[in-house]
This record gives C-alpha cells, sequence and structure tokens, in this order.
C-alpha cells in the first residue's frame, strides 16, 4: 500500500509540474526548453511580466509573482527574469515589481526571498504597512550562490559568481567573486588573480608583503 501511495503521489507531482508544454506554463511571457516547476507551487501570478530560461528548475512551493497582486497592467516589458539552467530552492520567494534580474547558472538554498519592493516610513503618523512602498532594482550575477534562509533587499546588485550566505541579509553592490555574510550582510571574503581568495579587509601593507613573500593564501 506505501509504494502504491508513493507511486501515485509521484505521478500527481509530474502532472502537477508546470512546463513550457502545460496549460499554466502558456500564460508565462517565457518559459524556455526543459523548464520545470515543481508541484505543489506556491503563488504565482503576472505570469506575462515572468521570463524564465531554458533548463531553469524551480522547486516545490517556490512563489513567484509580479505585482501586488494579480490583474494589473505593469506595463509592456518583463520585470522578472530568471536565467538558463538555474535551481532555486523549495519555499523560496521571488517578488517583482519593478525589475528583478537573476542571470544563468545561479543556485539558491530552500526559503530564499528576493524582491525590489520595501515598505517605507517616511511619515510618522501613518501606519507603515498604508504607507506607498518603494521599488529598487535588483541583479543576481550569473553563477552566484545563495544559501538557504538568505534575503535579498531592494537596490541589491551582485556581480558575477558572489556566494551568499545562509540568513544573510543583503542590500547594496557587491563585485564579482564576493562572499558576503551577516545582518547587515558585508562583503567577507573576495577574489584576486595576485591574491586568490582573501579578505577584503586586508591592509593594503599585509596584501603587498604577501606578493613580496608568497606565502600561502590561506594563511590569511
Amino acid at each position: 500500500m506505501g509504494a502504491l501511495i508513493h507511486r501515485t503521489y509521484a505521478a500527481i507531482r509530474r502532472a502537477g509540474a508546470i512546463t513550457p508544454a502545460s496549460p499554466a506554463g502558456h500564460r508565462f511571457r517565457r518559459l524556455g526548453d526543459g523548464v520545470s516547476i515543481a508541484f505543489p507551487p506556491g503563488a504565482i501570478f503576472g505570469e506575462q511580466w515572468i521570463e524564465i530560461g531554458d533548463h531553469t528548475l524551480i522547486g516545490e512551493r517556490v512563489s513567484i509573482s509580479c505585482g501586488m497582486m494579480p490583474g494589473p497592467d505593469l506595463g509592456p516589458d518583463s520585470i522578472l527574469r530568471i536565467g538558463d539552467s538555474c535551481s532555486i530552492g523549495r519555499g523560496s520567494h521571488i517578488v517583482a515589481h519593478q525589475s528583478i534580474d537573476i542571470g544563468d547558472d545561479v543556485f539558491t538554498g530552500p526559503y530564499v526571498y528576493i524582491t525590489d519592493q520595501n515598505h517605507v516610513y517616511d511619515d510618522p503618523d501613518i501606519p507603515i504597512g498604508r504607507q506607498w512602498p518603494r521599488n529598487s532594482p535588483v541583479s543576481i550575477g550569473s553563477g552566484s550562490w545563495l544559501g538557504t534562509g538568505a534575503i535579498i533587499l531592494p537596490g541589491t546588485t551582485l556581480g558575477r559568481h558572489c556566494v551568499v550566505a545562509g540568513g544573510a541579509v543583503v542590500r547594496g553592490e557587491f563585485p564579482d567573486h564576493s562572499v558576503v555574510a551577516g545582518v547587515p550582510a558585508k562583503r567577507v571574503r573576495g577574489f584576486t588573480r595576485e591574491l586568490g581568495w582573501h579578505s577584503p579587509a586586508l591592509p593594503a601593507a599585509v596584501e603587498q608583503a604577501y606578493l613580496n613573500s608568497g606565502m600561502d593564501r590561506t594563511s590569511f
């Protein structure tokens, strides 16, 4: 009986997945070849402003949406773009209102939250939830990894091949090959051809001493 239940549920998951060939897949602005959004999905709306590249996998219970609610006209251009060969971990939320760009080969752990909109608190006499929110575009560079529970806030730009530690709360601009951690997140490691992976906080004199001595990079 147990084996039958498992086979039946597996069949339901296969049938319920959203793919380019499924009716739900036709609502998207673009679903590339080999895309699969696992069953059961999270909240999905604003599909006509969402593009997902080839061979990207979206885990179960992932919410991907454009706008505050279904229905409004958000204009002629796409708002949420996810590149080729990405993997978005289960239970994650990607909520776009103006512009979220996720490059190719971006992987996330579960329960990651990415948004380009936040509430403001400019007027101290109005409840924060009733003040009009503010948008700021988000860009995540190709080849990056976002750890479990990471939060990417509006206005964030991550370069290529960046690592975001689990639980980090990220806002700001970070160059290629950054390791970002903490609340609020800071760049804790970086990469250069001369130094390899190193702490970006190293004094210039220490970096120069390394270059002069040929020490093992791991000593940093």
